[in-house]
């Protein structure tokens, strides 16, 4: 395989948004890993006394991140973020004003291979995010397994993100203050494994676990549509079907979370690694549906608010597809 090399005269702006979007790739695959062996090894050292004062601190805060989390502005705001953001680039764009008075979900679609979109919009504040809803708060909702990691989970909840349990979204949907905003990628683990350039295919017919949830608390649905996510990686061949797809869903199935094998370009070159292609991301952040109270939501009322919540995602998509690229042929299909 012949290698297509970055040229050396790359200015150096485009460097350090290398840079920050490398550290993004590591906190994202490997962080994880790194803070469990190191507390593991703290405790196994001479200083082991400070692996029990975190142990002791970890079974006190064990509830936070089910409990709107602990964000820090200061690191939401590093500079860091707006290399990040200037990479892609990434933008946010408001259609509609949201009243901080209500509680809201966004509906984040697509999934992508990473879901960079719903990092860079909502858990920085890189896109300005407080600046085009003031009043509200964005909380990325993430697998609960990561909150189960020493140090790890710390870092992580300084954005903003918190575990996408349903007691966690319970919680911020039940805020009598208003202003909480949940980010659900909606289509989960198993849409990733769909995601890669050209992809339109969204797992929402079957996900109605959030509008339940909605009509529960009375929390108003925003449809999001993040163009340019799956346009980020390329994945191995995996149709349903496949042995490779029965091997990731029989995984995802034991781990809850998904293993596609992605792959883009590197830093130096531009034929193989895991850093993202530098392809422009737009998240569309549509108008509110409002959501009356139903403490009892009957089967016809999920369903009902289910079928609105698909038109209007729909809507959104095709209202501004054309500013994208997209071509007109193309359409959003649901499973």
């Amino acid at each position: 395989m012949k290698v297509d090399f970055a040229p050396l005269n790359i200015p150096l702006r485009r460097r350090v948004q290398t840079i920050a979007v490398l550290k993004w790739i590591f906190s994202f695959l490997m962080l994880a890993q790194f803070c469990l062996a190191g507390f593991i090894l703290l405790a196994l050292s001479d200083w082991w006394v400070l692996a029990v004062m975190y142990a002791g601190w970890l079974w006190l805060d064990w509830d936070t991140p089910t409990c709107g989390g602990r964000r820090s502005q200061w690191m939401r705001n590093w500079t860091l973020w707006h290399h990040f953001r200037d990479y892609f680039p990434i933008s946010l764009v408001k259609t509609a004003d949201l009243d901080p008075r209500h509680n809201y979900i966004f509906g984040f679609h697509p999934h992508g291979v990473l879901v960079v979109g719903a990092f860079g919009n909502f858990c920085t504040e890189a896109t300005g995010f407080s600046r085009l809803f003031p009043g509200l708060k964005p909380h990325l909702l993430m697998l609960p397994f990561w909150f189960r990691v020493p140090l790890f989970r710390d870092y992580i909840m300084t954005g903003g993100l918190v575990s996408s349990c349903k007691t966690s979204l319970s919680y911020l949907l039940s805020r009598p203050e208003g202003g909480h905003v949940a980010v659900l990628a909606v289509g989960g683990a198993p849409e990733a494994l769909d995601a890669r350039p050209g992809a339109l295919t969204l797992q929402l017919l079957k996900r109605k676990g959030f509008i339940k949830l909605a009509l529960k608390h009375g929390a108003h649905l925003v449809p999001v549509f993040s163009f340019g996510e799956n346009e980020l990686f390329d994945q191995m061949p995996n149709p349903s079907g496949s042995p490779l797809r029965s091997l990731q869903e029989r995984l995802q199935c034991i781990m809850g979370v998904s293993l596609p094998l992605f792959h883009a370009r590197g830093v130096f070159q531009y034929s193989f690694g895991l850093l993202p292609y530098r392809k422009s991301i737009h998240t569309i952040v549509g108008e509110p549906i409002p959501v009356v109270q139903t403490a009892s939501p009957s089967n016809e009322d999920i369903n009902v608010l289910h079928g609105n919540y698909m038109q209007a995602l729909s809507q959104l998509f095709e209202r501004n597809k054309h500013l994208y690229c997209i071509p007109d042929d193309c359409h959003i299909t649901f499973t």
